[in-house]
């Protein structure tokens, strides 16, 4: 066999092989992605912004309690734009990077409530791994400049092409090699208290446990810039601190919470923005039939709030 043989078979070799890898990881992402979408399910909703959500009223940050304790179905039948940017475990940052994605679907002189929990100032995340994996949700809905940290790797591999990092995941693509696991819900028997009491200090530990710091110099400046960008384009920031129940309160020691309102009034005079605290508001603190845990509310719990708040948020009178 000649040596210009051997050189055009090598040639080959070199061009087909990748191209049939390519084909392959290819033909496997599209069914995968089919699989892996799911995942991210709760920011479908950032789909809507530009189209079903482009003049927007009243809105809000934050983490899951900002998930979970706004709803503004009432304020929204009465005709108002109302849309929740708010992600589990969204840090500081975070914030700050959709409102730079999607501010500009905000009103002049629309309202955005900014979340102030006993976490904002550190992570509510309770590792690298955790955090990781939190972070590539952004790489779905946001532009890359205003994603923290950005990564071309971590898109590619978990946006572009996800079949690259399925990992374990990937049995999912052949259902006979898939042990499917059922969750057997617990029936619901009312209010157990000791139940609530356990699930309090595991919400405890998640925010306070193993945190060397729950004050970061840089938590703090992202939320004078989330304040700074709201009033440089004419949307009003409110901070507010939604409501916690008592077993999870009864955990609080009390130098902390003089820190944390120490911090908070020093941000809020310091820019002019109003803060209201309704961690301990009596209609929520004792009355756990409003709170699906120990620090956030059921639903019907967050339409309580969220009515309370058009009737007590003076920034809000502006619609009325």
């Amino acid at each position: 066999m000649s040596p210009k043989y051997d050189a055009v078979r090598f040639v080959l070799k070199c061009i087909l092989i990748p191209a049939a890898a390519v084909l392959i990881i290819l033909g496997l992402n599209r069914p995968y992605e089919k699989i892996n979408d799911p995942k991210y399910s709760d920011i479908l909703k950032f789909g809507g912004l530009g189209t079903w959500y482009c003049e927007i009223h009243i809105g809000n940050l934050g983490s899951s309690h900002g998930v979970c304790d706004f709803r503004y179905d009432d304020i929204a039948e009465r005709g108002y734009v109302c849309f929740n940017f708010a992600n589990t475990s969204q840090s500081y940052d975070y914030d700050y990077a959709i409102l730079k994605e999607f501010g500009q679907y905000m009103e002049p002189e629309s309202v955005l409530f900014i979340p102030v929990s006993y976490f904002s100032f550190n992570n509510e995340v309770v590792n690298s791994a955790e955090a990781e994996a939190m972070s590539v949700r952004y790489y779905r809905f946001l532009s890359p400049k205003n994603i923290p940290g950005y990564d071309p790797y971590v898109d590619l591999v978990t946006h572009r092409l996800p079949i690259l990092s399925a990992g374990e995941d990937i049995v999912k693509l052949f259902p006979q090699l898939h042990t499917a696991l059922t969750v057997h819900a617990a029936e619901d028997g009312g209010i157990d208290e000791a139940a609530f009491a356990n699930m309090a200090q595991e919400r405890y530990s998640r925010h306070f446990d193993n945190k060397e710091e729950y004050f970061l110099p840089e938590r703090v400046e992202e939320l004078y810039d989330i304040i700074a960008y709201c009033q440089e384009h004419d949307i009003t920031p409110v901070l507010i601190t939604t409501p916690f129940s008592k077993p999870y309160l009864d955990l609080v020691s009390p130098e902390f919470l003089d820190e944390f309102q120490t911090t908070v009034a020093k941000i809020a005079s310091d820019t002019g923005t109003n803060y209201y605290d309704y961690s301990h508001d009596e209609r929520f603190y004792a009355n756990l039939v409003h709170f699906s845990d120990a620090d956030h509310l059921t639903e019907d719990g967050a339409l309580y709030f969220t009515d309370i708040l058009w009737e007590e948020v003076p920034e809000l009178k502006r619609f009325q």
